[in-house]
């Protein structure tokens, strides 16, 4: 595959853009749509401390649980955490940091990272003290809002079902889940994914992550792999 626009590269030479204490955000959704082989390769790194930004906590096996299960993380903004047991053992012995965010809010909050806005109104949990804690309200005509921060991250993974070499991606039906808006709000995107097409074999009205967004381009390995160098 021709690589004219320089982003179609190797696990190998994104290794430079993972660090300790930096903040990653994911696609997915218990799994699905989470980027398998990049989760593997960011084990293997070692990288630790790390801010997770997504939908869930996966499982605990699967998808970003794995980083979760091996105590990579320090803290993490969500919307649940109810499928993987080991997130909330970690939560209660105080070893991990979560931020819950209610899955709409938290999508709109990356969605406004995205897009370079400083953060969202709403009020969603505006009844509740514990969400009202330490958040600025705003009164517009009369009525009252929480303001919620926008979310960005030094790097966003995703993972997608076909990508040319310009990083136009389509995704696999519902494993598009939260992809499209993560792809937008990382300073550095990395695209996992299935298959790389020429340019022009995807019909632009196929097309649900426009290439501009997406910084590289890695072919995925698969659930199941024994990891190499390459």
């Amino acid at each position: 595959m021709e690589n004219p626009f320089g982003k179609i590269t190797t696990y190998k030479e994104l290794a430079k853009y993972f660090h300790h204490n930096m903040s990653l955000m994911y696609g997915g959704f218990g799994g699905i749509g989470t980027p398998p082989s990049v989760i593997e390769f960011i084990l293997e790194l070692g990288i630790k401390d790390l801010y997770l930004i997504g939908n869930d906590t996966g499982f605990p096996n699967i998808g970003i649980g794995k980083l979760i299960s091996h105590e990579r993380a320090k803290k993490i903004t969500v919307s649940h955490i109810g499928s993987n047991p080991i997130a909330g053992k970690l939560m209660n012995e105080g070893k991990l940091e979560i931020e819950f965010s209610p899955q709409g809010t938290l999508v709109e909050r990356i969605r406004a990272g995205g897009v370079g806005l400083g953060g969202i109104v709403t009020d969603i949990g505006i009844e509740n003290e514990q969400t009202k804690q330490g958040k600025q309200m705003v009164t517009i005509n009369g009525k009252k809002y929480l303001v919620e921060q926008s979310l960005t991250a030094e790097v966003s993974i995703v993972y997608a079902k076909q990508s040319d070499p310009y990083g136009n991606l389509t995704y696999d039906k519902s494993a598009r889940n939260t992809n499209p808006l993560v792809a937008m709000a990382g300073d550095i995107t990395i695209a996992e994914v299935d298959e790389i097409v020429p340019l022009g074999s995807i019909h632009p009205e196929d097309v649900i992550t426009p290439g501009v967004f997406i910084d590289y381009i890695v072919p995925t390995q698969g659930v199941n792999w024994k990891w190499v160098w390459q």
